[in-house]
């Protein structure tokens, strides 16, 4: 089932609401509209990443890393809008596919919770004791 994309204004402002994870190349801002109708996702790249010729090469980057590799973990059912860094440009295809991947598996996880790691100061003090 393909992903739709967002187009109006109002769209992207709902997704704000949402979670929200950062990445090396982007951040994504994901809203649960509560459906089960396919994933929606909108780019946005801001002036500051770069001049529109670079902004487009960007837009194309993900998008297609999007068509290729990680419209399959994107859940039904959620808005995704990925706000693009200027790293994006320059990114190996495949690393920014797998970001955008891991990024939308983990928007899809309800409610996850972080454990420890296992080898922080505290486990190594109580080791040693």
């Amino acid at each position: 089932m393909a992903a739709k994309i967002l187009k109006k204004r109002t769209e992207f402002l709902a997704a704000r609401r949402g979670r929200r994870l950062n990445g090396p190349f982007f951040f994504i801002e994901a809203l649960d509209r509560g459906d089960d109708r396919p994933a929606r996702f909108g780019l946005t790249v801001t002036r500051k990443v770069g001049n529109a010729v670079e902004r487009n090469r960007i837009r194309r980057r993900l998008r297609e890393a999007i068509r290729l590799e990680a419209e399959a973990d994107m859940a039904p059912g959620i808005d995704y809008v990925v706000v693009a860094r200027r790293d994006v440009l320059t990114a190996p295809f495949t690393v920014l596919s797998q970001e955008l991947r891991l990024r939308f598996a983990r928007m899809a996880e309800p409610n996850r919770k972080r454990t420890p790691a296992s080898n922080s100061a505290s486990d190594r003090r109580s080791r040693s004791d």
